[in-house]
């Protein structure tokens, strides 16, 4: 299930307004990191998509989130584990993570976002997803102490993952992910598509039936 506002996309990009997701982040005992992060990196323009399975199969299912959003977490720790266990594990399809931050908290759904794009950057794709299962884990208590953990638990140095996401590091990267979300039509989030067709669900179920009707 996904919930939905109204709000005026005009802000990033774009003069259309659409009806999107609006969902609502938020504690949690996480370490205290002491990190200087007062001066920002050099921002890059792009990065390679975040991929788990085979980057050549036949089936890529392309999965849009915010990671401010409830419902997102729902996919993320309830939903995407079976699709990532039964069908990318053994490689059957392309599992794409796109960004669409709506954005549902104005700190959280970009710097959470950069923060991961920069975990990627500086390690892999693994560690993408794994900081981004921890950090759908504390959805609903963010702060930057959380970013520093999610990158931790994911193998990352936690001090650039938090500097990333109070400056926005790969705002352009995310930003771009974001544009092609509106061009293909996405109004709320989670949004999953296979083969370039969306799910009408975000569920487990309804996307397996698609990878199976698609393959």
């Amino acid at each position: 299930m996904r919930s939905s506002r109204r709000t005026v996309l005009s802000s990033v990009g774009t003069a259309a307004t659409i009806g999107v997701a609006g969902c609502l982040g938020g504690g949690s005992d996480v370490p205290d990191y002491d990190c200087d992060t007062s001066s920002p990196a050099d921002a890059p323009s792009e990065l390679p998509r975040p991929v788990l399975g085979d980057p050549d199969a036949d089936v890529t299912v392309a999965v849009f989130k915010d990671f401010a959003c409830p419902h997102c977490a729902t996919w993320e720790l309830e939903e995407a584990p079976t699709i990532e266990s039964e069908y990318a594990d053994p490689g059957t399809i392309r599992y794409e993570h796109w960004d669409f931050p709506i954005p549902v908290d104005d700190t959280w759904s970009l710097g959470v976002a950069s923060a991961a794009r920069g975990v990627q950057d500086r390690l892999d794709d693994e560690a993408f997803f794994s900081f981004a299962k921890t950090a759908f884990e504390h959805h609903e208590s963010y702060s930057w102490d959380v970013v520093g953990y999610a990158a931790e638990e994911a193998g990352a140095d936690p001090c650039p993952a938090i500097r990333d996401g109070e400056h926005g590091t790969y705002e352009t990267v995310v930003s771009s992910d974001r544009q092609t979300g509106i061009d293909r039509g996405v109004e709320a989030t989670p949004t999953v598509f296979v083969n370039g067709d969306p799910v009408a669900e975000p569920t487990a179920d309804a996307v397996a039936t698609a990878i199976e009707n698609a393959r």
